[in-house]
Parts: structure tokens; sequence; C-alpha cells
């Protein structure tokens, strides 16, 4: 028996550059040594669908295995009307490639996705992705590494919008690590109406490490289009800012994210919709013998507005010195909701194949972040965050430290560290 090591990278691309300018500032206190400031050139401006070639019409492809079962998907740029509307996935048996698979392509998200059973997990696979007009895309399906004493892990969060370039460095970084696993942590598209479009740069952006690897995408409230996300069970929000619960974009455009992003994911514990007909996801992955919990953690989640007593300029945002805590934390409010906590129970109890547990989410559970905006908007509590409301983070941390479960998380931007408490904070 070996002990087995479990390593973490979190990247935040918001803040990649930044951090690096600070390190090298710090390192060099004699200015006649110092080296040229870092310039860096933002790109920006809204994100654009280019014209491809019609043999480049594959943009990317992710994939995860999970009991036995291969799912991929593959994200196409818009077809032509005269363009055949399927795709098949072909494996390479050592001799020659054998179609496994044809499915056809969704036209709402220029999408497909493979689900193949019976996959053997013990061995690597090359794959490709082809489309009839001769388009090809492919990379490593790897085996499941379950002998390997190191598991390693990279975590991102947040893709700015501010700069449409590649991600040259993080990408090359990243290989360098070799990661077992990528978790994409939400935010991968801060367009909030235009999402194919962004999903289609964020595909050229890390397509690179994505194809040769499993991957997990979940998205966070920007990805779905809007600026805070409290999922209320999927209602309609109507309020400026979705403060009241619920989804403000249709729900036929919130599937559609989900769809892109979450299609390759194992089947879902319980694929049940909530409102609206609005899907989840919520499920379970082995990497290696960590076995990882996706949760939802903004679907269920109550929105402030109108349940509790508005303490700042937002009815999310707590800036009186004089509040009473317990004032927000009434019984009504709902975190991970019921169906969420009853997977985590009968996951977190089953140890088959598993040596170590782990659990990602859109965000923190815990008011990690007290500054909005400007550095003089200081908050006393933010209720974006998962450290409100009380009980139901509570009942949330409860499920995840039976198991001893690790818990990795986006969202805040900037990589921190945070010991969980429930009785004392």
């Amino acid at each position: 028996m070996y002990s087995r090591i479990f390593v973490c990278l979190t990247l935040g691309v918001l803040a990649t550059a930044v951090s690096f300018c600070n390190v090298a500032s710090a390192q060099h206190n004699d200015k006649s040594t110092e080296p040229e400031p870092i310039k860096i050139t933002r790109n920006g401006g809204p994100p654009k669908i280019p014209d491809v070639d019609r043999d480049k019409v594959i943009c990317f492809a992710l994939y995860t295995v999970q009991d036995r079962i291969l799912k991929l998907s593959a994200q196409l740029y818009p077809l032509q009307v005269d363009e055949a509307k399927e795709i098949s996935l072909q494996i390479n048996d050592g001799d020659q490639w054998k179609t496994v698979a044809t499915e056809p392509i969704d036209l709402k998200g220029w999408m497909a996705t493979f689900r193949i059973e019976d996959w053997d997990h013990s061995k690597d696979h090359q794959y490709r992705v082809t489309h009839p007009g001769g388009a090809e895309y492919g990379g490593t399906i790897r085996r499941d590494p379950t002998d390997k004493a190191e598991i390693v892990v990279a975590a991102f969060t947040g893709n700015s919008n501010t700069d449409r370039s590649m991600r040259e460095d993080i990408v090359r970084n990243v290989k360098a690590f070799d990661p077992d696993l990528l978790f994409f942590s939400g935010d991968q598209s801060y367009d909030h109406q235009a999402h194919t479009a962004a999903w289609l740069l964020f595909g050229r952006q890390f397509g690179d490490i994505i194809r040769d690897r499993p991957t997990i995408t979940i998205p966070d409230d920007h990805d779905v289009g809007q600026p805070n996300l409290w999922g209320a069970g999927g209602k309609v929000s109507t309020l400026p800012g979705a403060s009241d619960g619920g989804f403000a974009m249709p729900a036929e455009y919130v599937n559609m994210v989900q769809k892109a992003q979450c299609s390759h994911l194992p089947d879902p514990f319980d694929a049940t919709p909530v409102l609206q007909n609005i899907s989840v996801y919520y499920t379970s992955l082995n990497v290696g013998g960590i076995d990882f919990a996706i949760v939802e953690d903004r679907k269920w989640k109550s929105g402030p507005a109108g349940l509790i007593p508005q303490q700042g300029p937002r009815p999310d945002h707590i800036n009186d010195p004089a509040y009473d805590r317990a004032s927000v934390d009434v019984p009504e409010a709902r975190l991970l909701g019921e169906r969420q906590l009853k997977f985590l129970d009968q996951w977190g109890k089953n140890w088959d194949g598993a040596v170590m547990k782990s659990i990602l989410s859109q965000t923190i559970f815990a008011g990690g972040a007290h500054i909005h905006g400007k550095s003089n908007e200081r908050l006393l509590a933010d209720l974006d965050s998962n450290g409100w409301p009380q009980s139901g983070r509570a009942r949330a941390l409860i499920a995840m430290r039976k198991c001893f479960g690790f818990h990795i998380a986006g969202d805040q931007h900037l990589a921190t560290v945070i010991h969980h408490g429930i009785n004392s904070w």
C-alpha cells in the first residue's frame, strides 16, 4: 500500500499577470539591475466568431470517463446551410481508425456529445472527431492513473473579457505540471448574451491542454448571463441584479450554456430538471482514486431580496457595522438544497474505488472577499458568497466533513486557502 498525494494548482486567469509582476518587483530592489517593466497588451472588445476554413470547423473537445462510460462533447463553429450536420468519433486501435459513434449536431449551440459504454479505462486511447467536410480534431483519452502516488489537479477560475488574447503562457506552464485533471470552476465566459462566441474563444485559448486529459467545466453567473446568481430552484428573476433569486436569461439560453459546458460530465446523480425545465448536472468523477463531487452551489441558493432586511446599498451587500448576523440567517434560506445534500450524503459514504474525497464548486463557502469594486468599497458581508446563508452553509460543510472532503472552488479571482469552521466561525 502506498500513500496518495493530492496536489491542486490554482490559477486565476484574471490575476495571473498581476501576480507575476508583483513577484518580479519584490525580487529586485536594486534599481540598476531591475528588468524592464512587464508590459501587458490587452486585446479587448466583444468576442467574435471567426470565419474558419471548412476543414477547421471543429474547435475543441472535452471528455470524462466514469464507471467505464466515456462522455465526450465536441464544439463546432457555425456550419453553413449545405454542410453536413453530424460528426463521428473515431478511436485508433493500433492499426487503423475505427468509427465508434456518429451523432447529430445541436444547431442551437453547434455541438454534439458522444456516450460510449464499456470503455477500457486501463490504457490510453488516441481519438479524433471527424466531420464529413474534412475537419478533424483529436487528442488522447488517458488511462485512469490508479497507480500514481500523486494526482495533480489544475484549477482555474474566470477568463478575463478585457483580454481576448491566447493564453500561451498559462497553457505552457500547466503543461509543465502535466495535471491529471483540469477544473474550470466558472465564468469561462464573461459575455452575458454571447456565450457561443466566448465559449469558442475559450476553446481556442485552452484546447491544447483540454484535448489530452479529463476536464470539468461548470458554468457560473456570468456564463448564464447575469452579474450574480441565486438560482432559487430555477425560478424567473425579475429584479435588476437578480437578487430576488432565479435566472434572468430565458431558460433556453441557460440550458444551451449548460449543455455546452457540462454534457461531457458523468451522468447527473438525479437528472430531474428544476423550474422552467432547466437542466441539472451535479455528479461525481473518480480520477486515480480521488473521488470528486461536482456540485451546483448556485442553482438552489435563495436570493436575499425580500427574504432578509436590506442593510446596505444593495440587497446582497451589507456595510452597516451594527448589523445583527443572526438577522440574515433565516430558516427559509437555502444553499445546496435537499437534493444535493442527499447526493453528498450518499456520495460521502461510498468509498468503492476511492482513497480520498474532494468537492468541486463554483464559489467558496465563506465570506473570503470584502472589497467590491474600488479599494474603498469595503463590505462586512457579501451575500453572493456562500458564507450566506449561514445555516445552509453549515449543513453543506457537515456533509463535506463526514468524508473529510477537500474543497476546491473558484469565483474569487485570487488563490486563497481557507480553513472552514462550523461551530465558531
